[in-house]
């Protein structure tokens, strides 16, 4: 007598999936089985929650376990999904760059709404992403400002090469260039906006972050003694680069906004902010040159 294999529904793959992430220490571990069994299906995932009684072929099943073992071992949600959404941009995600972060979605909104004023002069100039990974920022600033000269700049050929498929796959191609650069060096200005999100996070805090967090480039995290090292030597840099009241943005670690905006006065800069996310944590830096 042939023995009919079980089947399971939606909500029982959901439900008995949640609970192994949670054990597994998989943050939101209902939403991570939700997006990878979306994927799996070809869905969005809230096309799940009217399908919950639909019976799972084993077709569907296979790819299914391999993402959540995956998952369960810490590997990024992002990477498994292959694309992450930044401010409407459906882009590539994997270990060439960092995962783009909500911060740094919160960066470019801040500087979009700051565009708004009449005098902004880079809406309409000439902007420079540095370290720009993936190319979340210089796309997302390119896709604001359609009248803006947009240039993404990074020292790894990996991350320029994911930065350039997005830049493909986003239609925005034409509108940003993306260059090998240790950090401004390379480019030759002037700027109206220098935007950066760099390596913060000091050496020794490495080894104790998220396994998720550990799977992005090296390179990409640690910022050295203090976490402060590669953004003070871009500091001068966007100095000689941009435009006398050009601006200069920057996303810094927890508790680095102070020595920094202490560093700038000192350099000459004025009219520094510091500027809160959306967790009320200070991480955000705007000064101005000249």
């Amino acid at each position: 007598m042939t023995q009919t294999a079980p089947t399971k529904t939606v909500l029982e793959v959901i439900t008995a999936t949640a609970a192994y992430f949670q054990k597994s220490g998989v943050e939101n571990p209902r939403l991570n089985i939700e997006h990878l069994l979306a994927h799996v299906l070809r869905k969005k995932r809230m096309d799940l929650y009217v399908e919950f009684d639909r019976v799972l072929s084993e077709a569907e099943l296979t790819p299914l376990r391999d993402l959540v073992r995956r998952r369960a071992q810490r590997e990024p949600l992002q990477h498994l999904l292959g694309t992450v959404e930044f401010l409407g941009l459906t882009l590539k995600c994997d270990a060439r760059a960092l995962i783009p972060r909500p911060e740094t979605e919160q960066l470019c909104e801040m500087l979009a709404a700051q565009a708004k004023s009449a005098d902004c002069a880079w809406k309409n100039g000439c902007i420079a992403d540095v370290g720009t990974g993936s190319g979340c920022i210089a796309l997302a600033l390119a896709n604001a400002f359609p009248e803006a000269k947009v240039i993404g700049l990074d020292a790894s050929e990996d991350a320029l090469a994911l930065a350039r498929e997005n830049a493909e796959r986003t239609g925005l191609a034409g509108r940003v260039v993306f260059s090998k650069s240790d950090l401004l060096s390379a480019a030759e200005g002037p700027f109206d906006l220098v935007v950066a999100n760099l390596p913060y996070i000091p050496s020794a805090d490495i080894a104790a972050l998220q396994p998720e967090v550990q799977r992005d480039p090296a390179a990409a995290l640690d910022g050295g003694a203090d976490g402060l090292a590669i953004i003070r030597r871009v500091i001068p840099q966007a100095a000689a680069k941009l435009r006398s009241g050009g601006t200069l943005a920057l996303e810094v670690g927890l508790d680095q906004t102070a020595i920094l905006a202490a560093e700038l006065s000192a350099q000459g800069w004025r009219d520094t902010k510091i500027l809160k996310d959306h967790q009320g944590r200070e991480r955000f830096i705007f000064t101005t040159h000249g």
